[in-house]
């Protein structure tokens, strides 16, 4: 897989994740909650590809963040599909079913367990992730400040909710807004034949 094919696969990505957070605010229906939660376990998937698929320096020095990078997008990648999946298998069924279940058990409430769990992946593992790929990201190129800045964005959030839960809402500039356009920035790297991967 291409650069150029995860930055397109990202913006399709990245569409889908707004469209179904805005059906779902606008209707508030468990079709639409289903949808945005199929889609925020995809996006997880996706982050492990868009880091892997960075353009990084060949120094030998690059390789230790390099993996540590692409392990904190999989550490997001496994914390927010099992949140979703206990979500969409255990926590809506019991409200569905009638079942009282207490505000810290469920998802997208503060304070809860399963939230802080969550801010834990987009928050902590994602700004670490675009942290250390922009320390190795290769020079005089516009995704090392971009990966810097969205990378700050979601730590600020994943500190700031400990002071105020409204502060958190400056995460998702940096997984979300961010994440389009280092998309858009890939896209003019003019590097499509470089693999995700790296290479031994």
């Amino acid at each position: 897989m291409t650069q150029k094919t995860v930055a397109i696969l990202g913006l399709i990505v990245c569409s889908l994740y707004f469209a179904t957070t805005v059906a779902f605010v606008v209707t508030g229906s468990n079709p639409a909650l289903l949808l945005f939660e199929i889609i925020t376990m995809l996006s997880g998937v996706y982050m492990v590809f868009l880091v892997a698929a960075l353009p990084y320096t060949q120094h030998d020095k690059s390789k230790i963040p390099r993996i540590a990078a692409v392990s904190c997008a999989a550490a997001c990648m496994a914390i927010t599909n099992i949140v979703h999946f206990i979500n969409i298998t255990v926590i809506q069924p019991m409200i569905a079913g009638g079942v009282e279940v207490p505000d810290y058990l469920k998802l997208g409430l503060w304070p809860s367990a399963i939230t802080a769990t969550e801010y834990l992946a987009w928050g902590l593992f994602i700004a670490l992730a675009f942290l250390l790929s922009a320390l190795i990201s290769k020079p005089k190129t516009i995704l090392k400040p971009l990966l810097f800045l969205s990378g700050c964005l979601c730590m600020v959030g994943f500190l700031g909710v400990m002071f105020n839960e409204y502060l958190w809402y400056i995460a998702p500039l940096g997984y979300g807004v961010g994440t389009i356009v280092i998309c858009i920035a890939l896209l003019h790297q003019g590097s499509s034949h470089q693999e995700v991967l790296p290479q031994p």
